[in-house]
């Protein structure tokens, strides 16, 4: 079935600052397209969707709109002056009598379009401004980083909404489960071109490496070539000077080329590392409640979390997350209760509101104006885990040019202000990290960098996150917050939690129907004297004891190599000293599984 074009963009050229942002850029959007839009942080996306939105006017080139084509975006910071509410602004564009539209789009991204835009959050404003572009119903719909600030369930409705349109849709997000769910083609903006390949996101790192792989070949057949060429330049020209210029021409071409050739961007060359190790419990709430007014965040609520551990809390937004976690770090005084916190505890934060960063600041003065990272009488040098170095080559370490290091913070995207926050995290030895909602704005490369990280750190993870699968590649035990004070533990991530809640729910109408079955499990769990918590980790660790033991064998085996240390003198220090952690590990490992048998037993 032939499709119509929604939108086409023709020869699109944009310079900001004096560098070209895109050139020649030709890009079709035909209907019923559900097209997820990826590239690195700062390589233009957001530019090139308010080309389209018709935001942005493009110094050449043409945007084309078919004839009763509506476009609606939703951008990341919506501009709402002239409004008193939310509700208000999300209706702007409406006929009369259709703000029900609004106010369904509301129950189901949790906004209310009574609250007024001056005391409005910046969350709820997106929201709002969602709710907008969701109840105007456009032909093309361009979505800008539309799960950020919502919640999973509001994350579940808007994947549903978008399932059930015959719009056309253009989505720039960073969740990889919003993605895989909704796309079936990807634009993938890079080095200033758009290529397009009709597969889902799904998809997309597979056809990434492959256009790499096949650039790199490329290259490497140009750079042999060129040196082929000059070498005949060299020793074989003087003979034949006058009939060979063509052929000296021809080598200065393929220089030219060569240098012409833009190297793609590396990753950020971030690090973690932990500091000196905590003690083996890091904090424990005992029986812990706590409230402001009539609304309960948690009642008697009880957990462990030991060195080593990755705990996520997820729920709706609102139902008090950020509040626990800040009890749980001594932050906060519960209402009732104990927090205990374990010893040698070295807390890096990395908080959602961004406030460790003044807008106001340049990313120089963001750096070197932290106590904590300031070198005494050098005003260009910072501390990094104890080592000064120069400010400006740690921030070309998280992909920020030179010119960038005097802007201010103000300037930079959703993405570099989050790297930014995160080069302030990781110049600090920690080993505990408490991350609320740190995958905001960042790039795939990015997120998938930082989640090899946490799987290689150290030390205890804290997090809150409303991206499933991030949640799935990082938790080994998920705490949902359900409101009214009820919080449940599980062990693993997102999708553990969804098939042990099934099964939780399922057990619950069983047992409704047989409460004497009921009584009776109850009296089991009392026999057993083991918390939920602490059933599932003395069922985990088997299985890491096992993993420990085959980690701890390879490493001998790459060690019993007798040329290694003279060889590979660094990559024997770098086995050696994971060796001695393994079998620190299991140690710790093993003497945590027999304390929970023995109370088990008891």
């Amino acid at each position: 079935m032939a499709r119509f074009p929604l939108l086409q963009l023709n020869q699109i050229s944009l310079t900001f600052g004096g560098d070209p942002v895109f050139s020649g850029l030709d890009l079709v959007i035909q209907q019923s397209d559900r097209l997820a839009f990826v590239g690195r942080n700062g390589s233009g996306k957001s530019t090139l969707m308010k080309v389209m939105a018709g935001l942005v006017e493009a110094d050449q080139g043409d945007r084309i709109v078919s004839p009763g084509v509506s476009v609606g975006y939703m951008e990341q910071d919506p501009q709402m002056e002239g409004f008193a509410t939310l509700g208000d602004f999300a209706s702007s564009e409406l006929e009369p009598g259709e703000m029900y539209r609004v106010e369904r789009a509301g129950e189901g991204l949790k906004f209310d379009p009574s609250r007024a835009v001056s005391t409005a959050s910046g969350g709820e404003r997106r929201r709002a401004a969602l709710a907008k572009l969701m109840a105007e119903a456009p032909e093309l719909m361009l979505l800008d980083e539309p799960t950020n600030h919502l919640d999973i369930q509001a994350i579940h409705w808007l994947e549903t909404e978008l399932k059930s349109t015959k719009a056309g849709f253009l989505l720039i997000s960073h969740d990889r489960a919003f993605l895989n769910a909704l796309t079936r083609g990807t634009l993938w903006i890079d080095r200033g071109a758009v290529r397009r390949q009709d597969i889902g996101f799904d998809g997309f790192e597979a056809w990434r490496d492959k256009v790499w792989e096949d650039e790199d070949m490329q290259r490497h057949k140009l750079d042999r070539k060129i040196k082929s060429e000059a070498r005949w330049a060299v020793e074989g020209i003087s003979a034949r000077r006058k009939r060979n210029q063509g052929r000296v021409r021809a080598l200065q071409d393929l220089r030219q080329e060569r240098a012409s050739q833009i190297r793609r961007q590396g990753a950020a060359a971030m690090n973690l590392e932990s500091g000196q190790k905590s003690g083996r419990k890091v904090v424990e709430a005992i029986d812990v409640s706590k409230g402001f007014g009539e609304k309960s965040i948690v009642s008697n609520f009880s957990i462990q979390i030991n060195r080593g551990d990755r705990v996520a809390f997820v729920g709706p937004n609102g139902v008090g997350k950020t509040t626990v976690l800040k009890m749980l770090m001594g932050e906060m005084q519960p209402d009732h209760g104990q927090i205990v916190l374990g010893t040698n505890l070295q807390v890096a934060i990395f908080d959602q509101a961004r406030a460790q960063l003044d807008p106001n600041m340049t990313l120089w003065e963001s750096l070197t104006g932290d106590p904590e990272m300031r070198v005494s009488g050098k005003a260009d040098q910072i501390l990094v885990r104890g080592n000064p170095k120069h400010v400006v080559g740690y921030l070309k370490e998280f992909l920020f040019d030179e010119a960038q290091a005097r802007a201010p913070v103000r300037s930079l995207s959703g993405g570099e202000k989050a790297r930014l926050l995160l080069a302030k995290l990781m110049a600090r030895e920690s080993n505990v990290l408490v991350l609320d909602e740190p995958t905001n704005d960042l790039d795939v490369e990015t997120l998938d960098l930082l989640q090899e990280l946490l799987g290689d750190y150290d030390g205890t993870v804290l997090l809150v996150s409303h991206d499933r699968d991030f949640l799935d590649r990082t938790a080994s035990t998920t705490i949902a917050m359900e409101g009214n004070g009820k919080a449940t533990v599980y062990a693993g991530g997102w999708s553990d939690y969804q098939a042990q809640r099934k099964v939780d729910e399922a057990d619950e109408k069983a047992q409704t129907k047989k409460p004497k079955d009921s009584d009776k499990s109850q009296d089991i769990k009392k026999e057993a004297g083991l918390s939920f918590t602490e059933k599932h980790r003395l069922e985990k660790l088997p299985s890491i004891i096992e993993r420990l033991e085959a980690e701890i064998a390879k490493l001998e085996q790459f060690l019993s190599d007798p040329d290694m240390f003279t060889q590979e003198p660094l990559k024997f220090q770098k086995a050696t000293d994971a060796l001695i952690e393994r079998h620190n590990a299991l140690s710790d490992a093993e003497e945590e599984w027999m304390m929970l048998e023995e109370k088990a037993a008891q």
